[in-house]
């Protein structure tokens, strides 16, 4: 079989054949002990020798006997299909999205409270610029203004969109709480670049 093994690694086709006809029975057998399912056994036989079209340069004689090197292959691929083929409780699955749905939901809710507290071209050139995605130039022609004006209303709505969220226990996690930075808003409004 070594010579099956070198001429196979060379692409011979027949080599290849020799292979398969002298191994195909044991890694079969190894395989359907793993899976303990015959269809899925065949199936994974034949997966292995694909397999071996593009691995079997890697093997090298001379670290084990081809033998035990293609049932490893059928092992781990045995292994794999197990890992794959795994169930899991529907019941888990259900409650999981039920969680990530309410999250959602309570998100969404929490932003369209926050944007419905600001004045209306604020509110406008958020949603244009992180909904839509336009560019403050853009914005500027679109809604007719000049683009130091259209900074302006954006920095101001940001503020005042994380100013409602925090309100509403949906503020961003912050290096300082914004109710820390609140009383030195009037003092000095640049406080909410942050």
């Amino acid at each position: 079989m070594r010579r099956a093994v070198s001429d196979a690694k060379c692409g011979d086709r027949d080599a290849m054949r020799d292979l398969y006809v002298g191994y195909a029975d044991r890694v079969h057998s190894h395989v359907k002990r793993i899976v303990n399912d015959r269809h899925d056994a065949e199936d994974l036989t034949q997966q292995v020798f694909a397999k071996l079209l593009t691995e079997l340069p890697r093997y090298e004689p001379r670290e084990v006997p081809f033998k035990a090197w293609v049932l490893r292959v059928a092992h781990n691929m045995a292994i794999d299909h197990l890992r794959r083929s795994r169930s899991v409780p529907c019941e888990e699955v259900r409650s999981h999205d039920v969680h990530a749905d309410q999250a959602a939901h309570d998100c969404r809710t929490s932003l369209r409270d926050a944007l419905s507290t600001l004045p209306a071209e604020q509110r406008n050139v958020l949603l244009l610029r992180h909904l839509v995605g336009l560019s403050p130039q853009e914005i500027a022609e679109r809604l007719g203004k000049s683009l130091s004006s259209v900074n302006g209303l954006h920095y101001r709505g940001r503020a005042a969109a994380r100013l409602a969220l925090n309100d509403l226990d949906s503020g961003p996690a912050t290096a300082a709480p914004i109710a820390e930075r609140r009383w030195t808003q009037d003092a000095d409004p640049t406080v909410l670049a942050a």
